[in-house]
């Protein structure tokens, strides 16, 4: 068996062709989606890059990691405690071991371990691959490294290669002899008006329309496609044609592994599973070019998996999580899923085999996200709805209920929740359901939530320390209005 695990920072799934984006960003991967099974409504269950890793490596929430933040005790998976072994649950469990223990050689090529003092990441592969700049690099350094390795293991019968590629990430990286394929495009993005725009910039907080780079205006001539202010339609057209370049140019190196594997006579016979680690907010809850909330935009992310054998071209709509994957390969790799040792590793996640061999679209009754490091949220995804609890509010002054319609409001543009106090109920049972189940299954081992933990430290990682400093720039940029709000929700933050 081979399996080949292209992990996409990053990438929304509505900007790909086989998810119904009208630019041409992905024909490689739209080529492979053909011969896959699609799921339209999967999500990590923890956002952003760290936090989501973790689930998708260990199939367990954050809440039981202990990943949910960028910073502090929350950036580092818990210990196991008294109960540990020889080895720990990553020593044995985690999503690598899964195909080591069925007999695949495991290798990743990825500077994620590195840039987020992940090194767990790394275990249960083989080989590991750093092209050294810390999730800075464009795919033309990952690329070659993979080709490589894609050769010198053409006559190796069983292995499982990750490789992760960060174009669509910010800063937008793509080269400039990519060049634009969209330039004489119109903005895909109908809903953002000259009216919405201005009514953006008129927002606070860390990525709005006029500090792009966090909490600042400031460019770098080293990314040339990343705009540091939204200051007109131009502007807005130029940072969704920098993340849509990256995602195309990202897929023009993903068609050159697909060429290697069939000019190596085996691409019908390989596995090919396709997805990301979060999506990204253009726009939505007025946040550009990051991925710091636990929204639609933030939460919800493409699954392609091209499998011998499993249904193809099938399109499949139930709620799945992305610490579901893992329990699913246990499913699939022979011999692997009834030991002991997996039943003790506490997945969170349910197999969704039946969707890959019958198209079964069932999926989860609802789901829980969650976002720690720039703001502390959980959001619920339940039906057509996305109900978002805020706690802290990364200095965004987001109301402490959110509700949106995403059958008529996909953008998050409008928050219903005061006009519809049962469906906010409804979510806020479901949320207080999945805390309690939650907290019962590792109260023997820690007694925290983490999300309690970060609150406890101050707050998110990214929305430390920065609020006296930015609230100058919000006076000197015309939002004083902003400041005395944010002084009343963070009065500790104004004394720092």
């Amino acid at each position: 068996m081979k399996i080949l695990y292209i992990d996409c920072d990053t990438l929304r799934p509505d900007h790909l062709g086989c998810y119904g984006y009208p630019r041409n960003t992905s024909p490689n991967i739209d080529e492979v989606a053909k011969d896959s099974v699609i799921f339209d409504r999967y999500y990590c269950s923890d956002a952003p890059c760290l936090p989501s890793r973790a689930a998708l490596m260990t199939g367990r929430f954050g809440f039981h990691t202990g990943v949910v933040n960028h910073g502090g005790l929350m950036a580092d998976m818990r210990p196991d405690g008294t109960d540990r072994g020889f080895t720990d649950r990553n020593g044995c469990c985690n999503l690598p071991f899964v195909f080591r223990r069925a007999g695949l050689y495991t290798a990743s090529i990825s500077t994620f371990p590195e840039r987020h003092s992940a090194w767990w990441f790394a275990a249960g592969f083989k080989e590991t691959h750093n092209v050294g700049k810390g999730g800075m690099e464009s795919a033309e350094e990952v690329t070659p490294v993979a080709l490589r390795w894609l050769q010198r293991n053409k006559d190796r019968e069983d292995w499982f290669l990750h490789v992760h590629y960060w174009d669509p990430h910010t800063p937008f990286r793509a080269p400039e002899s990519f060049g634009n394929p969209f330039v004489d495009e119109p903005l895909p993005q109908s809903w953002i008006t000259e009216e919405v725009l201005r009514e953006h910039r008129k927002l606070a907080g860390p990525h709005t329309a006029q500090e792009i780079n966090m909490y600042d205006d400031r460019t770098s001539p080293d990314f040339p496609r990343h705009p540091g202010r939204l200051d007109s339609m131009g502007d807005v057209k130029r940072l969704i044609d920098g993340y849509d370049c990256g995602v195309s140019y990202m897929d023009e190196n993903i068609g050159m592994l697909l060429s290697e594997l069939k000019e190596q006579g085996v691409y019908e016979d390989v596995a090919i599973v396709i997805s990301a680690d979060h999506g990204e907010n253009i726009g939505e809850l007025g946040i550009y070019s990051e991925h710091g909330t636990a929204d639609e935009a933030t939460a919800h992310i493409p699954l392609i998996v091209k499998w011998p054998g499993m249904q193809k071209g099938k399109h499949v709509s139930g709620l799945y999580y992305n610490v579901d994957f893992l329990p699913t390969m246990t499913d699939l790799m022979e011999g692997v899923k009834t030991t002991e040792e997996y039943r003790e590793a506490g997945y969170d996640g349910e197999s969704f085999l039946s969707a890959l061999q019958q198209g079964d679209s069932e999926g989860r009754e609802y789901l829980v996200v969650s976002q720690c490091a720039h703001v502390c949220q959980r959001a619920v995804r339940f039906d057509h709805w996305i109900y978002i609890r805020t706690y802290h509010d990364g200095y965004h002054l987001f109301d402490e209920e959110m509700l949106f319609d995403l059958n008529n409001d996909v953008y998050e543009t409008v928050n219903v929740a005061v006009k519809n106090p049962e469906v906010c109920r409804q979510a806020v049972y479901y949320l207080d359901k999945w805390v309690t189940q939650n907290m019962f299954t590792q109260v023997q081992h820690c007694v925290t939530d983490p999300m309690w933990q970060v609150l406890a430290e101050g707050g998110p990682y990214h929305a430390r320390g920065h609020l006296r400093a930015y609230s100058e720039r919000l006076k000197n940029t015309g939002r004083e209005w902003a400041v005395p709000l944010l002084e009343k929700r963070h009065p500790d933050e104004f004394k720092k």
